[in-house]
């Protein structure tokens, strides 16, 4: 899985980088970054319930799953 983060809808809230600190850092705004610098990061499958979690409960509906390679 892949996490695909909506930078047009994102405004830097930070709920997501306290719901998967392991995938997501933030910038000094607030906004999500990816640990591992990829645009899209890669979801291990132990996190996998907690990045559905973080995408459901993000206010502003920015993130989604997606399955990937």
């Amino acid at each position: 899985m892949k996490l695909h983060i909506d930078w047009t809808a994102c405004d830097g809230r930070g709920l997501c980088t306290e719901l998967l600190p392991e995938t997501l850092t933030r910038d000094p705004w607030g906004y999500p970054v990816p640990r591992d610098g990829a645009r899209e990061p890669a979801i291990h499958p132990e996190l996998q319930a907690h990045a559905e979690r973080a995408a459901r409960l993000c206010p502003t509906l920015a993130l989604r799953l997606r399955s990937g390679e």
